[in-house]
This record gives structure tokens, sequence and C-alpha cells, in this order.
């Protein structure tokens, strides 16, 4: 089995309205104008589209922030780049990043919404997560913890009952290996220098990781691609920025010898 997984392009743009001014968004704006859109190419997203195209994987991976700010505009943008591979067929899983939900503006926010219901050919929506999918030799459990946060921070939470929820599906017997989607990685490696940008709640998940019960994390948040995998390919694997560093990962799962194994992706336009 083939999984392509990639994360957070952030693709950017201008205020989409003048509300932004007086939101967390003028601060993403300015972000993006003077700072990210210097290290982010899209030519490098176009490029990894080309490649699954001629390429097929079984599954494609996104763990979110597809936009800079979340505003309808940027999702408009992406939709062009990702197009190619929605209407291919292949399986898409979308779960969003911290700047897709960016702020609460109706508008913003339904267009995240429509985002993951496009993505995903209207198999699943926003509000059905968490959800689990069987793809292929796998179970996927789609997990969103990203939502609206203050001007400083880019921190995420795991609601109570969704973590409920996933320790269910993790009690019973394992048929296929469980694969975690989420933006925020679970493993934090400095969680008080990262107090603005880490996961909050993920404790009982990371022990379902750790204890074998979910056998792999994939995730994004972290622009600079990272992994804590075992020998037998379990644990974490964040797979940085598509747009920033021009990497995603190919993660392999041979069902005989239930292994899984990780190849880097580099793309340059």
């Amino acid at each position: 089995m083939k999984i392509l997984h990639f994360s957070d392009p952030h693709t950017g743009g201008g205020a989409g309205d003048w509300r932004a001014y007086f939101d967390k968004r003028i601060v993403g704006v300015f972000n993006y104008r003077f700072r990210r859109r210097f290290k982010m190419d899209l030519n490098r997203l176009a490029a990894m589209v080309e490649y699954v195209q001629a390429n097929p994987v079984d599954v494609v991976v996104c763990t979110g922030d597809l936009t800079s700010t979340g505003q309808p505009g940027e999702f408009a943008a992406v939709k062009e780049y990702l197009r190619p591979l929605r209407d291919s067929g292949t399986p898409f899983l979308y779960v969003p990043g911290n700047h897709d939900c960016y702020v609460k503006r109706p508008s913003c926010v339904r267009a995240m919404e429509e985002m993951v219901g496009w993505l995903s050919r209207g198999s699943y929506v926003f509000s059905d997560m968490p959800l689990m999918r069987t793809v292929g030799e796998c179970d996927f459990i789609l997990l969103n913890s990203s939502f609206p946060s203050n001007l400083l921070c880019s921190w995420g939470k795991v609601r109570g009952r969704d973590v409920e929820l996933v320790e269910k599906w993790c009690s019973g017997e394992k048929k296929r290996p469980r694969i975690l989607v989420g933006h925020f990685p679970l493993q934090e490696a400095h969680p008080i220098l990262r107090f603005r940008h880490r996961l909050y709640g993920q404790k009982k998940l990371l022990e379902l990781l750790r204890s074998g019960a979910i056998d792999l994390s994939l995730c994004g948040h972290v622009h600079r691609p990272t992994d804590r995998l075992d020998g037998r390919g379990r644990g974490e694997s964040i797979a940085g920025s598509i747009c920033a560093n021009g990497v995603a990962s190919l993660i392999t799962y041979d069902q005989g010898k239930d292994v899984f194994g990780l190849e880097r992706l580099e793309f340059k336009r």
C-alpha cells in the first residue's frame, strides 16, 4: 500500500474583505506579505501533484494549513492546484490546520468546511470528525484539533469527547494498522518553549501511540520534516511544508511483513 502525505502549503494573499483589518487575519496577511511568501513556492505543490498523477498511490493525506489565513480566496486558489488529484478518483483525506481555522468569520468557516467536503468528494464533511475510514490495508482516524485562537498563538487542542471516541475505536480488536491523521504533532520536543504553538489535551492519544494501539501518527504544523519511528515504521511522521521545503512523504505498508516504510520525495520546479 502506498500513502502520499503532504502538509502546510500555506497559500496566501491579501485581505479578503475590510473585516480582515479588524480580526486576526491582518496578522496573517502581514506575516505572509513580509515573510512567508518569500519561503513558500506553490510550484513545488504543482510538481507534487504531477508526480502523483504519473505515479499513482492508494491514498493522498493532507494534514492541513492549505491556506495562510483561512480566507475563501486562498481556498479557491489552492483548489486549482489540487483539482487534478481530487478529480483523479484517488481517496483524499484532509484535516484542516490552525491556519485553515484562523478566525470565526462565517465566510471563512464556510470556505474551510466546503474544502473538506470538496476534497473528500462528499464522502465526509467537517462535522463528521473525528471519524474512521478504512482505505486499502489501513484504518485512518481523522481528528480535527484546529480552532481559532488569539492574536499571538497558534496552538491546537483535542476535545475530551473526541479523545473518548478514539479510545473506544482503539479498544477493540485491531484488524488493520491504525493511522491517526491530525495537524499537530502528538510529541512535542520543546513543550515549554513552544507553549504558544503546541497541542493540548493529547496525553491519552500519545499513550495510545506509544502502546501500539495507534500504529502511526501523520501530522504537519512544524515546517521541517521530522520522523520519530521505530524499526517497524511505527511512531510519528511530520511531513513538513511542501511549499517551503519541496518535500512530501511516500509511506508504504507491507502487509506480509507488517512493516511501514518511509521515503522523502523532493519536488523542485
